[in-house]
């Protein structure tokens, strides 16, 4: 794993557009995550994280479209990604999350995500990009408020307001990743896909924070 990172940074597009590809994203790496490996911890999440990385793409032209959908199956899963900086627990699904909330933010978000059609695909208007783009908007800020709680808040002498808003954020950005989950296995909007995995990664991140 540690060499096909190196080759990753140092051999290109060539190599990378081959690494991409279902085939080896899928059929070579995902398939190691199977129990019957046993693989360790510390493997599973380098596995995961490389997928991760690769479904936001590379500088240069290289396809990443076959490893964002296997990212996106996995994420449809319930497979809980590691935090982008560098998690120190193993891959859980998505029910075994929680999360914090903060003082400057005594009104959390509490509308859900733009509605979903009834049909398997969407792709969406102008006019709803910008209302879910406003949406995720709330979510990077009940994120930041999350963060900021964590950091002020030492265990053992929380403040019992930030604890009680905490609460509150937590039950909205559940719902706000939930939500976030259901949209990416169903737009097919790219620069929105983009913008989605970004949103989730930081409520992950945070999320993760908390239960540590």
């Amino acid at each position: 794993v540690q060499l096909l990172g190196m080759c990753i940074e140092n051999c290109g597009p060539r190599f990378q557009s081959l690494v991409v590809k279902k085939d080896f994203c899928k059929d070579k790496m995902v398939k190691l995550l199977n129990p019957r490996y046993n693989l360790p911890i510390d493997m599973q999440e380098k596995i995961l994280t490389f997928i991760m990385t690769w479904a936001r793409g590379f500088q240069g032209m290289v396809d990443v479209s076959e490893v964002k959908e296997v990212y996106l199956e996995l994420l449809k899963k319930g497979v809980e990604f590691p935090s982008s900086d560098a998690s120190r627990e193993g891959p859980k699904t998505s029910s075994q999350h929680s999360t914090k909330s903060s003082p400057s933010s005594a009104n959390p978000a509490k509308r859900s995500l733009l509605p979903l059609p009834t049909g398997p695909t969407l792709l969406l208007s102008p006019e709803q990009i910008g209302k879910l783009y406003s949406e995720l908007d709330m979510a990077k800020v009940n994120v930041r408020v999350m963060s900021s709680i964590l950091k002020e808040n030492v265990p053992g002498s929380e403040n019992p307001d930030d604890m009680n808003l905490l609460q509150k954020l937590y039950k909205t950005c559940r719902m706000m990743q939930e939500r976030i989950m259901e949209l990416l296995v169903t737009v097919e909007n790219e620069d929105v896909i983009v913008e989605l995995i970004q949103v989730n990664e930081d409520l992950n991140n945070v999320l993760l924070g908390h239960e540590r």
